[in-house]
């Protein structure tokens, strides 16, 4: 009785891994093999919010190059691209998080990001599509004028870098 508990609890463990959707990383991926060379042209901002859509292309590029051996397009040679990957900014808010009521000003603001995007192949077929893309980060901001620093654009940099990390990963490993 005990070997057969054994043979079990030993088949279970051996078969787990198989049942959980495990696989290594780049295995399950949206890019077909084939594909070497992605075009990434400048996402389009559908917000009053100034040149975010730049901030969040160049994380995008910046965590291709660091992540994958896929050659990214320069602006000017789209057509030698395998696939596109395109995003659109199409939400921008900042909210006030906490409020000081003595000097009836806010403190702490929230910055949130919308974005889609879409991966397609060079014949047009959708390989990778997400339409909602929710990202938010928080940042403080001061009283003092002599010390002044403006940390919403700083907010931005962080959350597009968090943007890209996620988005690299959803295209490459399908987690």
């Amino acid at each position: 009785m005990l070997v057969r508990l054994s043979l079990l609890a030993a088949g279970f463990f051996l078969l787990m891994p198989l049942g959980c959707g495990y696989h290594t990383a780049g295995q399950a991926t949206h890019i077909p093999a084939t594909a070497r060379v992605l075009d990434v042209p400048i996402f389009t901002n559908h917000t009053q919010a100034y040149h975010v859509e730049l901030t969040m292309t160049e994380a995008v590029l910046k965590e291709l190059g660091s992540r994958t051996a896929f050659r990214t397009t320069a602006a000017d040679e789209p057509g030698n691209a395998d696939a596109v990957l395109r995003g659109d900014i199409t939400a921008f808010t900042v909210y006030a998080l906490t409020y000081d009521s003595t000097t009836n000003q806010s403190s702490s603001y929230e910055v949130t990001v919308v974005a889609r995007v879409r991966l397609t192949d060079r014949d047009g077929r959708v390989l990778y599509q997400n339409n909602s893309y929710v990202f938010r980060q928080q940042y403080q901001s001061t009283q003092d004028l002599v010390s002044f620093l403006q940390e919403d654009g700083a907010a931005v940099q962080r959350l597009s870098r968090d943007f890209a990390q996620n988005l690299v990963a959803d295209i490459t490993e399908s987690f």
